[in-house]
């Protein structure tokens, strides 16, 4: 079964026992472990469960198979892996708190640029070179106060 089947039974599985904030992310260009992400909330320790054990029975009704479930016993974040599909029922203050989406997203973190800022010789503010060494037999100068 592929990707975008596995995905939309268990997008439906996940309506119908009332997931909330359904979200699936593409993310085959990111990893080669799964091309899907699902995360969802869930009110409570029972509906997460509920949420992830609905998944799994529409997708062995569907012909799929379930590789593996992690979390029901604590039921604050239940893994259901699909294989190409991963599944996240999670309730709201954890998924808050890991922020899922950002990673997963299409919107990812933009890396900071450095504070250093380079002079037209290839030099630091400082008189420095890039590499961190004094240009041939100079040394910094520091202003006297």
């Amino acid at each position: 079964m592929g990707p975008e089947k596995l995905a939309k039974i268990a997008v439906a599985a996940l309506e119908d026992i009332k997931g909330r904030d359904i979200v699936v992310f593409n993310v085959k260009k990111m990893t080669a472990l799964f091309d899907k992400v699902i995360i969802v909330s869930g009110d409570s320790n029972r509906q997460l469960r509920a949420l992830a054990n609905n998944v799994c029975e529409e997708v062995k009704k569907a012909g799929g198979s379930v590789l593996s479930t992690e979390g029901e016993q604590t039921g604050e974040w239940v893994l259901v892996d699909l294989g190409a599909v991963i599944v996240h029922v999670m309730q709201p203050a954890i998924r808050q708190y890991y922020n899922l989406e950002e990673i997963w997203g299409t919107s990812q973190p933009k890396p900071r640029k450095t504070a250093v800022r380079k002079t037209p010789a290839g030099k630091t503010a400082a008189g420095k070179t890039a590499a961190g060494k004094t240009p041939a037999g100079k040394t910094a100068s520091r202003k006297a106060k």
